[in-house]
């Protein structure tokens, strides 16, 4: 029997695919096809999930595992911040370590686990980089401009500026009021901007931010393979990094930032070091199921319930508890 796990990370949720534990890999286009499968919101396990994440062996030296990301619609990212800490805590209970680093697609990234959210809340730390501003990193083109950087484009909308950064997933950025992050902007640039468009020819995450306070913010997103999703661990560190480089007078570097999304909150850290920019995110690492399924079964894609054998954690009615006590500041949240 093989595993899977129902994680999320503020409510972003996956599944977790060990594939070292499997007698035989899966095939891309058999991930794919699980992906597919598993995280349909009408049929899938569940009532479905964000994506899967895939866990194998490390890729570059000095890593202890790999995770790669499928997407919902079978796409693949290059990163996942929320996920990665996920696969953090699995990795930490797989192979008893609190401090590694785990390859992504681009890059080796440091993890660790950190202080509890709230009792029955476990909490990861991870690395968030590279980070790059220049528009071949998204792509996009058409804009009159080589980077955006709380740039007006009235292409995209009026009224409004925009900030663009890799890290490396590609993020479109718009620090807005509490009306437009209402209102229903970001559901119509979401589809348009992910769809057939002269501007991102990849598609492209596009975070709307409201300004709470000092180091505070609120971030909803719309994200590239997803729709609307509760939370977004990069977008939410590209977004912290704009606000310090943006509005220094109410975010400063080597701060923690607190950022409220409709599926919780996280803390996130902007750096500046050695000439480049990271950002440390930290937040829940909540595991709400586990599943034991015949192996075969995920190389045709095909994961019922009742080929199943699932056991709730119990660890969501703790989380539920820490997000219930958080205040609200729009009508986004879920």
């Amino acid at each position: 029997m093989a595993q899977l796990l129902k994680v999320h990370g503020s409510q972003n949720s996956f599944f977790i695919l060990d594939q070292t534990k499997l007698a035989q890999p899966l095939a891309d286009g058999e991930l794919r096809q699980l992906a597919q499968g598993l995280t349909d919101s009408h049929n899938g396990l569940l009532g479905g999930a964000d994506g899967l994440l895939v866990v194998d062996r490390p890729t570059r030296p000095g890593a202890v595992a790999q995770m790669r990301v499928i997407n919902a619609d079978g796409s693949e990212a290059s990163m996942c911040g929320n996920g990665l800490r996920t696969v953090a805590r699995y990795v930490a209970e797989r192979d008893g370590q609190t401090t590694f680093k785990v390859d992504t697609m681009d890059s080796s990234l440091q993890v660790r686990q950190a202080t509890e959210l709230a009792p029955g809340v476990p909490a990861f730390a991870v690395e968030i980089s590279p980070v790059r501003f220049d528009k071949t990193a998204l792509p996009f083109d058409n804009l009159g401009h080589d980077r955006l950087l709380g740039t007006p484009v009235p292409e995209l909308a009026p009224g409004l500026t925009f900030t663009t950064l890799a890290v490396p997933n590609p993020h479109l950025i718009s620090f807005v009021s509490q009306q437009t992050i209402e209102g229903p902007l970001l559901g119509e640039l979401g589809p348009y901007l992910n769809g057939d468009n002269p501007y991102f020819s990849d598609g492209v995450n596009i975070n709307f931010a409201q300004i709470l306070g000092p180091q505070k913010l609120f971030v909803r997103t719309y994200e590239r393979g997803v729709g609307f999703t509760n939370a977004c661990g990069t977008g939410m560190s590209a977004t912290s990094l704009a606000f310090a480089l943006l509005h220094p007078a109410s975010a400063a570097f080597d701060e923690p930032i607190t950022v409220y999304n409709p599926g919780g909150m996280v803390k996130t850290i902007a750096h500046f070091t050695h000439q480049h920019y990271w950002i440390e995110l930290i937040g829940n690492a909540t595991f709400t199921h586990r599943i034991q399924v015949a192996e075969e079964l995920l190389h045709q894609g095909k994961v019922a319930a009742h080929d199943a054998k699932i056991t709730a954690t119990g660890e969501q009615e703790a989380y539920q508890n820490f997000v219930h006590q958080l205040p609200h500041f729009n009508l986004s949240v879920n």
